[in-house]
């Protein structure tokens, strides 16, 4: 086994004596939205190869461009409502803030500092010639308020729709109290209104954003206290509201949003990997996929088997917010996939944690339980653990089987043969035997 951390530790790819800008959710929006600066932004994530690769050329660029054109970079890994805010699906992945910072453009070019340079100038010249042609090229914020959300996303709340809308409702609600002489929440009302959309969209309206005018409906903000403004509270069905304690950026409120929204979020579906696609998928959109490997359906029948697959459900539910992958196989169903991690043969049930991206992994050596599984990815979480190179440094072949029934496994019927109309003769020689 090598030595090696199978998660490296979270950390920042560029530093202060970088001329890249570090953005984040606190700053991003007054450093680039705000701003009437070209922008190329990398958002990358420390354990992404490609980005490790990136980074020299990224700081020669940003050292060339320096005074011309701003170079920053989001790690999209710590700060995911970032990444989602922009669609970005893969690392590394360079866009392009030019005039209309709210829809920016993706980066098509090369990787080399001269070609990000080269990609650079080849932007900024459109950009000037639209400001020559008298085309908007500034980038104020009450000029991008209008795109960056709607306000039809922020749902009004009063005093007769407060309980049905907010209270009864299984969603969560992140509210707002404001008043409309409140020089406050008048800065924040295009933020709210631009976070409002993000998260409707992300979250699929799992999460959503709120206004009351607490001037004119008193008797809700009464309930609840609220003294100053804007106040905003964190309501969950059933539970007692929270203060809001987080930064006031629409990409402050955002990330907030998307850590309610995992926190509520049902654990990642338990896969049987059927064909090459399920363990493709599932191990190329987490960081970490999570297999197991049980008994043959002979040597424990369903409920035990069942057994297994609760405690992996368990764990995936103690885990979900990792947004790992967890998937599990028969004993002998996929050889070549206990081969290339192995296990094959003995020691059922096992599990092992890829990291499809690097083709590394490392296995189980404790119990199959909650507390042996928990250990086990715990110590990776924090970049401990023992780890191997994948067999072959490739995904193994996967055979397409046929799903799990639910049911015990049956023996294989033997043939039986019909010998009522073979003559046998008694009187053989049994020397011929």
């Amino acid at each position: 086994m090598l030595g090696c951390s199978l998660v490296l530790s979270v950390q920042a790819m560029y530093s202060s004596s970088d001329d890249v800008i570090e953005l984040t959710p606190s700053n991003f929006n007054r450093e680039v939205i705000q701003s009437d600066s070209l922008w190329l932004v990398e958002f990358y994530a420390p354990w992404c190869g490609h980005c490790q690769n990136l980074a020299p050329e990224w700081k020669k660029a940003a050292t060339a461009l320096k005074g011309i054109v701003k170079v920053g970079a989001v790690d999209a890994d710590q700060h995911k409502s970032l990444g989602g805010q922009y669609g970005v699906r893969g690392f590394p992945t360079i866009k392009v803030f030019g005039a209309n910072k709210n829809k920016p453009e993706e980066y098509q070019g090369g990787r080399s500092s001269q070609a990000i340079v080269d990609g650079a100038m080849n932007a900024l010249r459109t950009l000037v010639k639209e400001r020559l042609s008298g085309k908007s090229g500034g980038s104020s914020y009450n000029k991008q308020q209008s795109s960056g959300g709607s306000k039809k996303d922020v749902v009004e709340l009063t005093d007769d729709n407060f309980d049905e809308t907010v209270l009864n409702s299984d969603d969560v609600w992140l509210v707002e109290f404001f008043a409309p002489w409140c020089g406050h929440c008048k800065n924040l009302e295009p933020e709210w209104a631009a976070a409002a959309t993000a998260v409707k969209e992300q979250t699929k309206g799992k999460v959503r954003l709120g206004a009351v005018d607490a001037t004119v409906h008193q008797v809700v903000s009464s309930r609840y206290g609220i003294r100053g403004f804007p106040t905003i509270k964190v309501f969950r069905k059933g539970e007692e509201p929270e203060d809001y304690q987080g930064g006031r950026t629409r990409g402050d409120i955002i990330e907030k949003a998307m850590d309610l929204f995992s926190d509520n979020a049902p654990a990642p579906e338990l896969l049987e990997i059927l064909n090459e696609d399920v363990l493709k998928k599932t191990c190329e959109d987490s960081q970490l996929c999570i297999i197991a490997v049980l008994p043959h359906i002979l040597d424990t029948g369903a409920s035990g088997r069942n057994g297994y697959l609760d405690v992996m459900v368990k764990m995936a539910e103690k885990y979900k917010k990792k947004l790992w992958g967890w998937l599990w196989t028969e004993a002998g169903a996929q050889l070549e996939l206990e081969a290339s991690l192995g296990i094959g043969g003995f020691g059922y049930p096992a599990m092992a944690a890829i990291n499809a991206r690097k083709m590394k992994f490392a296995l189980l050596r404790g119990s199959f339980s909650e507390t042996g599984i928990h250990e086990f990815l715990r110590e990776l979480s924090v970049g401990r653990g023992s780890t191997a190179t994948l067999g072959g440094g490739v995904m193994p072949k996967i055979n397409a089987v046929e799903a799990w029934d639910g049911k015990d496994g049956q023996l294989p019927v033997e043939e039986e043969y019909d010998l009522s109309d073979i003559d046998l003769d008694e009187d053989f020689d049994k020397d011929e035997l």
